[in-house]
């Protein structure tokens, strides 16, 4: 049955690493957004923020082309190495300035504007791009609506496009788009390669390079893990932009979307700069080729061996291999993100929880059942605090059956044929009640086990199912204790004007196989042997040998106490007489 559990469990845990659904991808990709450090910026970049205040001193946005190209003279006089612009020149200027706005570029130290996708199928020209090997897959731009051509013709363009991940987040970026005939730039990729002079993408497997610069690892869709690097920023007041590139955009409210990041709201020139610093820095996050091998490696290796270690090993041992098993795999999943190596093995670790937490139930319920089993078992013929012992250490007791050497003491009520014939059936059930627990009580004060009651006989076994260290001696205490009780009880009796009654105790050691005994729906825990049969003969023959207590010689070797040896006997079933012993009153 277990097997199967695991089996089920570990066929559904493991087929979410198959089929990659939406909460798992969700899952993965927000504890990506929790553990990765932001690195320091690279200082190439400066982001403008065109804010509230300044859109309205210059009467609302759009600005006058006239008034773009002051800004973007001033840029370039203070010092900035280029000028991306992430606004719309999709229209016409009203006041007639695409002219100069176009000459300022000209003139000055160049600009990369944005591009803004559409379902028009309009395409731009595709860039220049050399690929070597298998491309990847790409995300497809469907059209665009082209800017002004004046302001095309004097800049490069890139889109500003941002797609979102499964949870509606941006978090990873293409570096190219897919267009019909080819691919076109992302507006990072295009600042980069404006700033370094190139003309070329190289794209090489899971590798796209802007050429002069080092290659840049990408996903299956040519995506990179951006770095939400906080970049410099400044204002059309201050102006701090010297020897950098800067990355114009409108922070007003209501002007420019922001779009949901795992940092929160941002504007798209924000965005593009982040994306731009992420190509620049070399150990930025990255989604391996082999994660998922990794993950999935992972996976089979903690859930297996923390079912192994909880069903095998125990409850306490099985807990502690598997909660260090549990904080190592944290340890390595944070500390490989800390290295740019974003491999998830946040669902090895719910697949390890899970696993764990239903081998522990299954344990626990095995457990739980097998204590209740013992004290339903044993709770009439044990000590409690024995019974207890039992349940908290089950190994103790095995209950299919094994050799084991005990003590084993029968007692019967002498004349209960004649005591049944004088005296009401009622009166038999209450004398015979008043008599055994008198001798159970005994039996349990001396840490033995009442077998069974036999009509009026009583079998009580010592050294299981619990081991007894000088047992041989204990049940002889016991049975003199016994004689005791049932002396009292007979006197109690007398007082209210019912027979007394005397027993009879055969003691006896041996080699016996205890266990449970009999069918598969109804058993005892008993024992049977030779050196039972021999208790039970000596208690038969303590009437003829005139004693009230017998007791066998291999009980008095081990018990190593003085006892009065008598006139060895012959049993039924046995062929040679047995020597014999009883107490000697001078010894207690």
């Amino acid at each position: 049955m277990k097997k199967l559990i695991f089996t089920v469990l570990f066929l559904l845990l493991g087929s979410v690493y198959v089929t990659q659904p939406a909460f798992y991808e969700t899952l993965k990709l927000k504890t990506f957004d929790r553990f990765v450090l932001t690195p320091e910026p690279s200082g190439n970049f400066t982001v403008l923020n065109i804010t509230e205040d300044e859109v309205q001193e210059n009467g609302g946005w759009p600005f006058p082309r006239l008034e773009l190209a002051m800004i973007q003279q001033r840029l370039c006089e203070a010092g900035a190495l280029g000028v991306g612009w992430v606004v719309s020149f999709i229209d016409d200027d009203r006041f007639g300035g695409d002219e100069v706005f176009g000459n300022s570029i000209f003139l000055s130290c160049g600009a990369v504007i944005a591009a803004f996708s559409s379902d028009n199928g309009i395409f731009p020209e595709p860039t220049g791009v050399v690929t070597i090997g298998d491309e990847p897959q790409g995300i497809s731009i469907n059209g665009y609506i082209p800017n002004v051509e004046r302001i095309r013709e004097v800049s490069s363009e890139g889109f500003a496009v941002a797609p979102v991940d499964v949870d509606n987040l941006v978090r990873r970026l293409p570096l190219l788009f897919k267009i019909p005939d080819g691919w076109v730039p992302s507006f990072a990729t295009q600042v980069l390669k404006s700033l370094v002079g190139s003309d070329t993408f190289i794209i090489k497997g899971n590798e796209i390079t802007v050429q002069g610069l080092p290659p840049v690892p990408v996903d299956a869709l040519g995506r990179k893990w951006v770095s939400w690097v906080d970049t410099p920023q400044t204002t059309l007041t201050e102006m701090e932009v010297d020897g950098t590139f800067v990355f114009v955009g409108v922070t007003a409210r209501g002007v420019m979307p922001q779009l949901a990041t795992a940092v929160g709201l941002l504007e798209p020139h924000k965005i593009q700069a982040a994306l731009a610093e992420s190509i620049l820095i070399q150990d930025s996050p990255l989604i391996p080729e082999y994660a998922l091998a990794a993950e999935v490696g992972v996976f089979v290796l903690s859930v297996s061996l923390t079912w192994l270690f909880i069903t095998y090993f125990g409850i306490n041992l099985g807990l502690f291999s598997a909660s260090i098993g549990f904080a190592a795999q944290s340890y390595a999943m944070v500390w490989l993100i800390h290295k740019g190596l974003l491999i998830d093995l946040v669902w090895s670790l719910i697949s390890t929880f899970i696993v764990g937490a239903t081998a522990f139930y299954l344990n626990f319920r095995q457990q739980f059942k097998l204590r209740q089993q013992i004290k339903k078992q044993f709770e009439h013929y044990l000590d409690p605090r024995q019974v207890k012992r039992l349940q908290n250490n089950p190994e103790l007791l095995k209950l299919g059956g094994e050799k084991r050497r005990c003590t084993f003491l029968f007692t019967d009520v002498r004349g209960f044929t004649a005591l049944s014939e004088s005296v009401e059936p009622e009166q038999v059930v209450y004398i015979m009640n008043k008599v055994l627990t008198a001798q159970q009580s005994a039996v349990q004060e001396f840490g033995g086990m009442v077998d069974k009651y036999i009509g009026d006989a009583m079998m009580a076994i010592f050294n299981a199912p619990i081991d007894m260290r000088g047992h041989e001696m204990i049940a002889i205490q016991c049975a003199l204790r016994i004689k005791e009780n049932v002396a009292q009880t007979g006197r109690e009796l007398e007082a209210e004007g019912l027979p007394s009654i005397a027993i009879g105790i055969g003691v006896n050691t041996g080699e016996a196989i205890i266990g449970n005994m009999g069918s598969a729906t109804r058993f005892d825990y008993t024992a049977i042997g030779d050196a039972v049969n021999t208790a039970a003969r000596l208690e038969s023959a303590t009437k003829a040998v005139g004693v009230d207590i017998l007791i066998g010689l291999s009980t008095k070797e081990s018990a190593r106490m003085p006892l009065k040896e008598l006139d060895p006997i012959l049993v039924k079933g046995k062929q040679k007489s047995l020597r014999i012993f009883t107490h000697d009153k001078s010894c207690f």
